[in-house]
C-alpha cells in the first residue's frame, strides 16, 4: 500500500504521521511525506530560498522519526509549489497513492463552513480513500476503529481495511443502522389504536417489517464482518436504529472510538440537499479521525 501524508508543520499534521505509523507494515508499505513550502516562501519573501528548502528538510526529518524505523523502501519527501490541496492531489495521482492522509484543524462550525480548507478540498477532490486525522493516536491503549456498513460501500470499505495493518492491541467494531420509516418500535399512537381488526393488521405489518429489516441487516453485517481483518471479528456486530449519522456519532463517542471508517456513496445534488449525507454528518461532527472510502458511481 502506498500512503501519502500531507504535513504543514502543525502538531495535528504530525499526529497524522503518528496515526499512519500505527496502520502500516514497513516491510510492505510505502510512505511519502508531502509538504508545500509556498505559504512559507510567501511569509519569508525577503529571505533566501534556501531557508524554505531547509524548513522542508527539517519537517521531513521530524516526520520521519514518528514512523517505524525499518522500511524496505525508505519514505520519500515530495514538495510542490502548488497550493497545499492542489499539490497533495496532484502528487497523490503522480505517485500512484492508495491512501491520502491529512490533518483537520478542528471540528467546529468554522471548519464546517470553510469548504475550501485543505482537508475538505482534498477529500472532495480525491478519487481514493482519504484519512482525516483529528487527534493523536492513543498512547495508553490500542487504536479503536469503527467500520460503518452500507450495502453500496461495503465492498470498497472491506478492500481498504484489508490493505491496512492492524496491530494486535487494536480493536475493531462493525456497526449498521436500520433507517427506514418502519425501522423502530411500534409507535405509541398506533399501539393505542390497535384494537379494531384493521388497525391491528397495520400494527402487525409494521412490526413484521421492522423485524424483517433488522434481521436482514444483521445478516448483512455478519457477511461484511467476515471479510474484514481479524481485529474486526472479535465481537458481535452492532445493530442500531434511527438516523445513521446521529447513531454512528453517538456510538463513537460512547465507545471512545479513535477512527471511524465510512463509505462515501455517490448521490445526486437534490438527494444530498434533501436528505443530507451520512459521511458529511460524521465528518462535520465526529471528534474521532475519519477514514472516508469513495465508491465509484456505476453507469
Amino acid at each position: 500500500m502506498k500512503v501519502l501524508i500531507g504535513v504543514d508543520g502543525s502538531p495535528l499534521s504530525l499526529d497524522a504521521v503518528r496515526m499512519v505509523g500505527q496502520l502500516i507494515d514497513p516491510s510492505q508499505d510505502e510512505v511519502a511525506i508531502y509538504f508545500s513550502p509556498s505559504e512559507l516562501e510567501r511569509r519569508l519573501s525577503n529571505q533566501p530560498a534556501t531557508i524554505a528548502r531547509g524548513a522542508a528538510a527539517a519537517l521531513f526529518a521530524e516526520a520521519r522519526v514518528l514512523l517505524p524505523t525499518e522500511f524496505t523502501k525508505p519514505p520519500e519527501m515530495i514538495t510542490s509549489s502548488e497550493p497545499a490541496a492542489a499539490g497533495i492531489l496532484e502528487s497523490a495521482s503522480g505517485w500512484h497513492a492508495d491512501l491520502v492522509v491529512v490533518g483537520a484543524r478542528g471540528h467546529g462550525s468554522v471548519e464546517r463552513l470553510l469548504l475550501g480548507s485543505v482537508s475538505r478540498a482534498v477529500l472532495h477532490g480525491a478519487h481514493l480513500p482519504v484519512l482525516i486525522v483529528r487527534n493523536a493516536p492513543p498512547e495508553n491503549r490500542g487504536l479503536r476503529a469503527l467500520a460503518c456498513h452500507h450495502p453500496d460501500s461495503a465492498a470498497a470499505v472491506t478492500t481498504t481495511l484489508t490493505q491496512l495493518h492492524w496491530p494486535a492491541e487494536s480493536q475493531g467494531s462493525v456497526i449498521g443502522v436500520a433507517e427506514s420509516m418502519l425501522a423502530g418500535p411500534l409507535p405509541a399512537w398506533l399501539e393505542k389504536r390497535a384494537r379494531d381488526p384493521d388497525t391491528a393488521a397495520i400494527a402487525e405489518a409494521w412490526q413484521q417489517e421492522h423485524d424483517d429489516e433488522v434481521h436482514d441487516l444483521e445478516s448483512q453485517l455478519l457477511a461484511f464482518q467476515a471479510g474484514l481483518p481479524q481485529r474486526f471479528q472479535q465481537q458481535p456486530p452492532i445493530v442500531i436504529e434511527g438516523n445513521p449519522g446521529d447513531r454512528i456519532l453517538e456510538h463513537a463517542r460512547k465507545d471512545e472510538t479513535d477512527l471511524i471508517v465510512i463509505g462515501r456513496t455517490p448521490t445526486d445534488t437534490f438527494t444530498r440537499w434533501l436528505l443530507g449525507s451520512t459521511s458529511e454528518a460524521v465528518l462535520a461532527h465526529a471528534h474521532a479521525s475519519v477514514l472516508v472510502v469513495p465508491v465509484e458511481k456505476q453507469d
